[in-house]
């Protein structure tokens, strides 16, 4: 096997290992252990940017190290409503649940979101609850370094740290939901319908005036128990398909009254955006290069989003697949560049000859315009972008949702 980006081999990274193991072993067990500085890298994110820790090599193995003895105390009294960053749960378990509440006529949400959640976690009191069942102080004393841990900015500036869970870690999931298991606990105490997924809580009650008194409730036990802060701007009482949660909306069918699950209004946006950079109109390479790219993307994203939406979701799809071909036509319409070229491969493709030159040849149509044109649309057709191996949303939803009837049964007649 070659070597890896530092230049060593595996054979060379097993020797390390052999080395260093036991001096790790021996540090964690005599309290000498000290985490190493925490590097902070900012992603994009709605309307800014997210800070992640990122810990090094010998720092994860040990968050690691400290998930697997923390974990057996903590997950198994974990609420049900929570679903982030646990085993066995998902976005999907928690949508689901959601979806229940609202068949059960809880049609009214109270959406409540943590203003910088991973960066105001009360040291003190996180602690204090994980001595309720750690009983080793070397334990604690080792999660309080990490907490304490210094982050090195992209700037190269280091900052000490007196609050907050460094989010990038494989620590930080489990004690975000111990921090938020006592909220867990208080709305259970007060007999409310909720789901939360890491942060982000949802509360489902049966009218909008509920909601309001609930909000408020609860934006005080947060504020005030918890020691953290609920954004205002974000969180809201509300129906489900006003809100975005975990990428999804939640409406009631009017005219038959079942529960539809379909994509947010972010998460349409999302993709929006997503498809224009996959798409851009001055490709220069050929159309299997871009389709190829695009398939990678369009499979994982339904991968993700089709496995949780109803039926509601196909008119989204059709729309979506429309406006990918759209795009993909202006791309191939640049690329032929002179409108003489255009007007004969569109020719070649099908297209009747006296309205190609017409319809190429009119005005000063741009080529985002010439692309929703007769000719273009016959010529460039659904079955000449699946020839080129265009993965359909729609096609690929139907199929994934596909109900294969059992085979029945048969009696041979003498």
């Amino acid at each position: 096997m070659p070597p890896g980006p530092d230049g060593r081999s595996i054979d060379e990274v097993r020797e390390h290992l052999a080395e260093l193991l036991p001096v790790l072993r021996r540090r964690l067990v005599d309290g000498t252990y000290r985490p190493g500085m925490i590097r902070r890298v900012w992603i994009p994110k709605p309307g800014g940017q997210r800070g992640l820790g990122i810990p090094d090599v010998v720092d994860r193995w040990v968050q690691q190290a400290v998930h697997r003895v923390l974990s057996p105390h903590w997950e198994p009294t974990f609420h049900t409503s929570s679903h982030g960053f646990r085993p066995g749960r998902s976005c999907h378990t928690a949508i689901a649940e959601a979806k229940t509440y609202l068949e059960d006529g809880y049609e009214w949400v109270v959406d409540l979101d943590l203003e910088k959640f991973f960066d105001r976690v009360h040291h003190q009191r996180l602690v204090a609850r994980l001595e309720t069942r750690v009983k080793d102080p070397r334990l604690i004393t080792l999660i309080q370094r990490m907490l304490k841990a210094k982050v090195v900015m992209p700037d190269g500036v280091v900052l000490s740290t007196e609050e907050g869970v460094p989010q990038g870690g494989p620590l930080s999931p489990l004690l975000s939901n111990i921090v938020l298991d006592e909220l867990d606990r208080e709305l259970a105490r007060r007999g409310y319908h909720f789901v939360r997924y890491a942060d982000d809580a949802n509360i489902y009650v049966r009218s909008e005036r509920a909601g309001r008194r609930v909000m408020a409730s609860v934006v005080r036990f947060i504020e005030r128990q918890l020691r953290l802060k609920v954004n205002q701007a974000k969180s809201a009482a509300a129906r489900p398909e006003e809100r975005h949660f975990v990428g999804f909306s939640l409406r009631r069918n009017p005219e038959d009254g079942s529960v539809e699950v379909l994509l947010s209004k972010r998460s349409k946006e999302r993709i929006d955006v997503r498809v224009r950079e996959l798409t851009p109109r001055a490709w220069g390479q050929s159309l299997s290069g871009c389709v190829t790219t695009l398939n990678a993307y369009l499979r994982g994203w339904l991968n993700f989003f089709g496995t949780s939406c109803t039926d509601a979701v196909v008119r989204t799809l059709q729309s979506l697949d429309a406006h990918i071909r759209r795009r993909l036509r202006a791309l191939l319409l640049r690329q032929w560049k002179r409108r003489r070229f255009i007007a004969r491969r569109l020719i070649r493709l099908g297209a009747r000859a006296s309205t190609a030159w017409r319809v190429v040849y009119e005005g000063r149509k741009s080529l985002w315009a010439l692309s929703h044109c007769g000719p273009v649309d016959y010529a460039l057709n659904k079955r000449y972008f699946a020839d080129a191996g265009l993965l359909s949303l729609e096609h690929h939803y139907r199929e994934m949702h596909r109900v294969v009837a059992p085979a029945q049964l048969t009696l041979a007649l003498e």
